[in-house]
């Protein structure tokens, strides 16, 4: 059993967790503890920061499946702003607002993960042409990990289209409001670290 170092929760939990859930209200107030086939989706990404695009694919998702994991992917071998504890922070904070959606982190294969939690659907969002086209190739190497999960591309709401995780930084550098882009809490962490990075490399 392996536990999550900054969620402090075991991914066995998660499952349990997950179980529970299907004893919660519907999103329309209809009881779900009986006559559902619960459907486990797991959305993962870095989330460095997570965006206003990434919480309009969460509330998609949680309007369509019974339960969804929000993972935060760390790859130590990759370089980023926030840690993974800060990362997972956030995003609980930012989708505390659905009973039926919880977050955990992984540094092993996502494919692994969903099978590990009983997931058989993964979450991607698409904001155009350029990600459909990496998307489906991401999904096509799980399909030839897992062929039993399928993957779900879930579109940009279109006034979010152009917000990424690194343009959001840029724009924060520069200055700029976006506050309209991601959550508040995200706001003042970036205005925080990057501020700061700035004072260090004048």
């Amino acid at each position: 059993m392996r536990r999550g170092p900054w969620s402090g929760t075991t991914h066995d939990a998660l499952r349990l967790d997950v179980v529970a859930v299907s004893f919660l209200p519907g999103p329309h107030g209809r009881d779900c503890s009986w006559g559902v086939v619960m459907t486990i989706a797991l959305y993962a990404g870095s989330f460095d920061p997570v965006t206003a695009g990434h919480l309009s694919v969460v509330r998609q998702a949680a309007r369509l499946f019974s339960h969804v994991v929000v993972v935060v992917a760390v790859n130590p071998n990759k370089q980023t702003l926030l840690t993974a504890s800060e990362r997972v922070a956030l995003v609980q904070g930012a989708v505390a607002r659905h009973p039926n959606v919880t977050v955990t982190h992984t540094e092993g294969l996502i494919v692994e993960l969903a099978r590990e939690i009983g997931a058989s659907v993964l979450l991607r969002g698409v904001r155009g042409a350029t990600d459909a086209q990496f998307e489906t190739e991401l999904a096509q190497m799980n399909r030839a990990l897992a062929p039993e999960i399928s993957t779900l591309f879930l579109p940009a709401e279109a006034h979010l289209a152009e917000v990424s995780s690194s343009a959001l930084k840029e724009r924060v550098a520069r200055g700029e409001d976006v506050s309209a882009y991601c959550p508040p809490a995200v706001v003042a962490m970036l205005r925080e670290r990057l501020t700061s990075s700035l004072r260090s490399h004048p």
